[in-house]
């Protein structure tokens, strides 16, 4: 069966759903690179964070996740990829520490098909008449925050398509 003819199917796991999310700390790698390739570039900043954290003290992170700053699919995307910490940890010049905002956020969980996923996820914000955090910039749409965290730690399971993610887009404050 050629990819065109394949059903690609996207299971949810829970939501859409509003959740409210605190203040996380993380170091992380950001970069911008092409929507085409994407992934591939992703997977190796993950190989090359974990092995920046493997070089240290023992460090009690959370999820991995990837994080979407700037979105323009025929152009440069603006991504990072990072790991949550129980506090603020020091970067060097390439591995940098942040903070993922608290705030209400839509929240969809899934496994398999990262790209349905966010479609579904955008339509029902749409529809529930909620506005994403984002605004229009000349390098694409960028969002106050938008990420899926990894609940599968992809270190133990390899195959991206058995990956439980949480997909999570900050909402804008209600007038």
């Amino acid at each position: 069966m050629s990819r065109s003819t394949m059903e690609v199917r996207v299971d949810i796991v829970e939501g859409p759903r509003i959740v409210v999310k605190t203040k996380t700390p993380y170091v992380g790698i950001r970069l911008v690179t092409p929507f085409r390739g994407m992934l591939a570039v992703r997977d190796k900043l993950m190989a090359e964070l974990y092995d920046w954290l493997d070089k240290r003290d023992p460090i009690d992170v959370g999820s991995t996740f990837f994080r979407l700053h700037v979105i323009d699919m025929n152009g440069p995307m603006d991504i990072e990829v990072g790991v949550t910490t129980k506090q603020t940890l020091d970067g060097d010049g390439r591995v940098r520490p942040g903070t993922l905002p608290g705030g209400r956020y839509a929240s969809l969980t899934y496994i398999n098909h990262a790209r349905r996923a966010n479609q579904l996820l955008v339509t029902w914000i749409r529809e529930n008449g909620l506005t994403a955090d984002r605004w229009d910039e000349p390098a694409g749409d960028r969002f106050a925050c938008r990420y899926e965290a990894y609940l599968t730690d992809p270190r133990s399971q390899p195959m991206k398509t058995k990956w439980q993610v949480e997909l999570n887009i900050r909402l804008a404050e209600q007038a």
